[in-house]
C-alpha cells in the first residue's frame, strides 16, 4: 500500500479547482506556477501544497483499488503504486549498426538495387513504357490530333 510519508508536517491540501485540474493531468509545472501566481506565495509552498495533494490523491486511489482487488479476490500486494519495476539483470549489449558515408551517387544506387530486388522478390515486373513516358506520348499524340484537326478546317 502507499504510504505518505508521516514525519511530514500538514498543510492545507485545499487547491483552487483550476489546480486540481492541471494535477490531475500531470501538469504539476503549469499546477506550481499556477498557484504560486493565485495565491501569492513561493513556489516551494506551492510545490509543498501541490505534494500533499497528490499523495492525499495516490491514497484515496490505492485504498480504492484495495476495495476493487478484496472483492476481486486479488492479493494487495499485486496492486501498489510504490512497487519498483523488476530490472534486467543481463541487459543485452547495444549494436550499433551504421553505414559509412557514402556520396549521393553511391546511396542513390543502394537505394535502386534495393528497391529493385524488392520488387523482384514481390514478382512485380517493370513495364514497358514508364508511365511518365506514356503521359507525354498521350499528349504530344493529342496535340497532333488537334492540330490536324485544325490544319484540315482552316488550312
Amino acid at each position: 500500500m502507499f504510504n505518505p510519508d508521516p514525519s511530514a508536517k500538514p498543510v492545507n491540501t485545499k487547491l483552487p479547482r483550476d489546480v486540481i485540474m492541471m494535477v490531475e493531468k500531470n501538469n504539476l509545472v503549469m499546477a506550481i506556477k499556477t498557484l504560486a501566481a493565485d495565491e501569492n506565495i513561493s513556489i516551494d509552498e506551492a510545490k509543498s501544497r501541490i505534494d500533499a495533494y497528490e499523495t492525499q490523491l495516490k491514497v484515496k486511489q490505492q485504498q480504492k483499488l484495495n476495495t476493487i482487488a478484496s472483492k476481486q479476490g486479488i492479493p494487495n500486494q499485486a496492486i501498489s503504486f510504490d512497487r519498483e519495476q523488476e530490472i534486467e539483470d543481463n541487459p543485452e549489449p547495444l549494436v550499433k549498426n551504421r553505414v559509412k558515408a557514402a556520396s549521393q551517387k553511391q546511396d542513390f544506387k543502394s537505394l535502386q538495387t534495393g528497391m529493385d530486388s524488392k520488387l523482384n522478390d514481390l514478382g512485380y515486373k517493370k513495364p514497358l513504357l514508364p508511365y511518365w513516358l506514356k503521359r507525354l506520348l498521350m499528349i504530344a499524340i493529342l496535340m497532333i490530333g488537334l492540330f490536324w484537326i485544325l490544319w484540315r478546317v482552316f488550312g
